[in-house]
């Protein structure tokens, strides 16, 4: 699967049009151009028997957070849920433009230029559709009608480096999490001790670092304590 957090989409902002430009850090942006500031995450867990996913978006301004869900998807997904819940949020406020902070790889570099080449492929990857075509697809014909900026943000910080970008990072983090009850957390630990062991399985045995990275590089949600469980 062609995952556009495996690249640097950064340069192709002086080769070619990209959908979206890299943006300031919020802390920086002019006064006037605050209030088109959302951030955005996305989260998926198991919840009794599903895969729940989360999407949520955060205005630094406004203090509220607005929010989308659903199951049988992956954390990826709700990533990218989450940008069509800010462009909706933009469109239906007739914003000018949109500023647009993530700790998403994926999301950033989507909109640096992956996005922008799925489109001139027609929608394929090494003749196979892309992953998610048809959510992809609407956010590039809404791209084409605001213009966007995107932040990466850098969400593993120490506490005393923390900016402001940094916090509102966190609030809409806090607002992407999927409550659970206590019986469906003592479910989910089961299920993330069986994900934990396959991920091990199929990437090869590797060691806890390297089975982290591997399950997280597919968009499936595991800790380093629940793989260091099943690698003992």
């Amino acid at each position: 699967m062609d995952w556009p957090e495996g690249k640097d989409f950064r340069r192709l902002l002086l080769e070619e049009a990209t959908c979206a430009e890299e943006a300031l850090p919020y802390n920086r942006l002019p006064e006037n151009e605050e209030p088109y500031a959302l951030f955005t995450d996305g989260s998926c867990r198991i919840v009794g028997k599903h895969w729940r996913w989360k999407a949520a978006v955060w205005s630094p301004t406004r203090r509220v957070a607005e929010t989308a869900a659903g199951e049988s998807e992956s954390r990826q997904f709700a990533e990218v849920k989450a940008i069509q819940l800010a462009l909706d949020i933009a469109e239906q406020g007739k914003w000018p433009m949109l500023h647009l902070s993530a700790d998403s790889w994926m999301v950033a570099n989507a909109l640096w230029g992956w996005l922008q080449q799925r489109k001139q492929s027609n929608w394929q990857h090494r003749g196979k559709p892309t992953w998610a075509a048809p959510v992809w697809q609407d956010i590039a014909a809404r791209l084409e009608k605001l213009a966007v900026k995107v932040r990466h943000v850098d969400a593993h910080v120490p506490k005393s480096w923390a900016t402001e970008e940094h916090q509102n990072n966190h609030w809409v983090d806090q607002a992407a999490k999927i409550e659970v009850a206590q019986a469906d957390l003592d479910w989910q630990h089961k299920g993330e001790l069986f994900m934990a062991w396959w991920a091990h399985d199929t990437s090869g045995h590797q060691g806890t670092d390297a089975t982290y990275r591997w399950a997280h590089d597919r968009g499936v949600d595991l800790t380093m304590d629940t793989i260091a469980q099943v690698i003992r």
